[in-house]
């Protein structure tokens, strides 16, 4: 008898064509509607995650979720939405991220201003869905702590923790894209690490959008700045940093950023 437990050719011919066109699908460039609707979304679920924490806290009274729960569940979120959709939009879902990928030269500049604007618009209407919801939507802010000095030290922690960060982004990204499972399991579990040993000092927000979203909602933007200065220093940190050690972008990663790895369609 034949054996039926070794594939056939036709077997190996159709898992050929699947993986092709399975790869010219998670490389081919999307148009920009579909990448901002990736973005708004992604940002929506992110900030409704992590400002979500302390707000239910709040709401629900005696702190149901530890701090270790808090700084996770951000963490596996971005772990999970690059699984899904790292290939559509580059899963930024920071404006912090889309200044570095701009400044590294792999990210189109006339993206940029549209990328940012749903990002906020995806936090605002995070916070306002925790407002509706739950009520004080101050209690998933990033405050800095307020001892002596409170916010200087926030800011250098957000500025340090956006440079690690950022640089495990570029690092780990096709072009401008995090996509596939290297991408997932370090950006995401970098964001859970950083938050286990920071979020005391800043709230490890490392995203101005994350932090702008809630404060906006409340209407209190104490300690603002913060989370717009210190992510923007720690992105510029991240980009020369990625430069002195890999140089200047190739051709290859500009053409990543725009999507050019693989032909749209299958070859005949």
């Amino acid at each position: 008898m034949a054996d039926t437990t070794q594939p056939t050719d036709e077997e190996r011919a159709a898992a050929r064509h699947y993986l092709m066109r399975f790869e010219v699908d998670t490389l081919r460039s999307r148009p920009l509607w579909i990448r901002l609707i990736i973005e708004f979304i992604g940002t929506f679920i992110l900030v409704t995650v992590a400002a979500g924490a302390g707000v239910i806290n709040h709401y629900a009274g005696g702190n149901p979720i530890s701090r270790t729960a808090a700084v996770i569940a951000p963490g596996a979120a971005v772990m999970a939405m690059i699984y899904a959709w790292g290939p559509l939009s580059g899963l930024h879902i920071n404006p912090a991220v889309t200044f570095a990928f701009t400044a590294r030269g792999v990210f189109p500049t006339k993206w940029v201003v549209p990328y940012w604007v749903v990002q906020l618009g995806g936090a605002i209407c995070a916070g306002l869905f925790l407002q509706w919801m739950f009520g004080d939507v101050a209690a998933g802010g990033n405050y800095p702590i307020t001892t002596h000095g409170g916010e200087w030290k926030s800011l250098v922690m957000e500025a340090l923790l956006t440079t690690i960060l950022v640089s495990i982004i570029l690092n780990t990204a096709t072009g401008h894209r995090s996509i596939g499972h290297n991408a997932a399991i370090a950006v995401g579990s970098t964001v859970a690490l950083l938050g286990l040993f920071a979020s005391p000092i800043s709230g490890a927000s490392m995203n101005p959008a994350r932090s702008l979203g809630p404060d906006i909602v409340a209407n209190d933007y104490t300690g603002w700045w913060v989370y717009v200065l210190g992510p923007v220093i720690g992105a510029c940190l991240a980009v020369i940093i990625i430069g002195l050690v890999r140089g200047l972008p190739g051709r290859p990663e500009q053409a990543a950023a725009e999507g050019g790895e693989l032909p749209e369609t299958e070859p005949g």
